[in-house]
């Protein structure tokens, strides 16, 4: 029967899924990938760095079959130039996440593309709404990666920024790794799921394969977040963000130090040589609490089209009962 909502009308899509843009990790072939399994495909292209870019936009335009796609961005990570370069590129939608986008909104607007801004708690919805997004994704506390650190869980999260941003499309994000979550998502007035740590579990991810075994194996109890690796990193993340991810044994050594990590740069080199030395991971394994659910690393189309089965499924058993 399919799943037609405010979201699918808007991009011409078949099923109501979009991929996160994660920085680096969702390249060309993998928003290609879910594109043409019928959901969007984000380019995650993170701070928007040019010779990435080059490489993986051709991939997306070349592999995507003409169907619509886009490209996501760090906001508080890149400038104007970076934004007009990739509407050179003519997505269908650019997305922002963490950070004010409203020095951007005029540009993607006027190039005809949709904007989709992500919120992490009410007062960035508020202001995606002043923007006059064309969509919401409202990110709760579950998601793997970066969120706010005091963000709200995305089950009662989704329903109040729907209730502000309507009759503007909303998807639910964080914490959703199968189709009964996409369903749980329609069910609360979103108009589709983005996924993230799901699509990080597949053939086209660009993650290494032992960050994708990790994935399969992980639990959500394995999961937390914190800012210690991004410190460790020397991440110019803003403090409002924090990370969940897999556990890790710098994690382990400094939790609830964060300040005297800051102040310790011996520290820092210490990390630097670790992941030099092949003793921790070259970067965090990003995870949401879902993932639990990941038991597998299918290609990307079919999981769009498995997601949205199982969303169906889920929703016919709740209207039985």
């Amino acid at each position: 029967m399919g799943l037609s909502t405010a979201f699918t009308e808007l991009f011409g899509v078949e099923h109501p899924i979009a991929l996160a843009p994660m920085g680096g990790s969702a390249g060309g072939a993998l928003a290609a990938a879910v594109s043409r399994g019928g959901g969007l495909g984000l380019l995650g292209s993170g701070n928007g760095d040019h010779d990435w870019l080059a490489r993986e936009l051709p991939i997306l335009a070349g592999e995507s079959a003409g169907k619509p796609w886009g490209i996501g961005f760090q906001t508080w990570a890149i400038d104007d130039g970076v934004v007009a370069r990739a509407l050179e590129h003519d997505p269908a939608a650019v997305m922002f996440s963490f950070g004010d986008p409203g020095p951007f909104a005029e540009r993607v607007r006027g190039a005809g593309a949709a904007l989709i801004l992500q919120v992490t708690d009410m007062e960035e919805a508020r202001r995606a709404v002043d923007l006059g997004a064309d969509v919401i994704v409202a990110q709760g506390t579950e998601a793997g990666g970066h969120g706010a650190r005091h963000g709200r869980s995305t089950l009662p999260f989704v329903p109040v920024v729907v209730d502000l941003a309507a009759p503007v499309p909303v998807l639910a994000a964080g914490g959703i790794a199968d189709g009964r979550g996409v369903a749980a998502a329609l069910a609360l007035g979103a108009a589709g799921a983005l996924l993230g740590t799901r699509f990080q579990a597949t053939a086209e991810a660009l993650v290494d394969p032992a960050t994708a075994k990790a994935i399969v194996e992980g639990r959500g109890e394995d999961t937390e977040r914190n800012r210690v690796l991004d410190i460790a990193r020397g991440s110019r993340w803003p403090a409002k963000y924090t990370a969940r991810t897999l556990g890790h044994p710098f994690l382990d050594g400094w939790r609830g130090r964060e300040d005297e990590l800051a102040a310790a740069p011996n520290a820092r080199r210490e990390y630097q040589d670790a992941v030099a030395r092949g003793e921790i991971p070259a970067l965090p394994r990003w995870a949401s609490e879902a993932v639990d659910l990941i038991d597998d690393l299918p290609p990307a189309a079919e999981l769009v089209a498995t997601l949205a089965a199982q969303a169906e499924a889920a929703l016919a058993r709740a209207g039985r009962r």
